[in-house]
């Protein structure tokens, strides 16, 4: 079985999980979030979609060992709502 070519994600705030297992998003979602920081982005949107909320769970988990991470939320009903969260970052040049 010949490997997949690499997904090419673009860095514009927001990060559609749709297409990712679970057990795909625990270097994904950390490599997202640095790049978005190193691009000054400092809210990112991050789609994980409603379903069973096993995605959801698991970005969460990420969230909560990332020290750059100064907060999230569900985003607003018109933006997602609990489909999907919106993530605070830390600026690359803060402590």
């Amino acid at each position: 079985m010949e490997p997949e070519d690499p997904i090419e994600i673009p860095i514009n705030g927001e990060l559609d999980l749709h297409t990712f297992r679970p057990n795909e998003i625990g270097d994904l979602v950390p490599d997202y979030l640095e790049a978005c920081r190193e691009r000054g982005i400092l809210s990112v949107r991050v789609i994980h979609g409603k379903g069973t909320g096993t995605l959801r769970k698991g970005v969460h988990a990420i969230l909560d060992k990332l020290h750059y991470v100064t907060g999230y939320r569900g985003a607003p009903e018109w933006n997602g709502g609990w489909g999907a969260t919106i993530v605070d970052l830390q600026r690359l040049d803060q402590k």
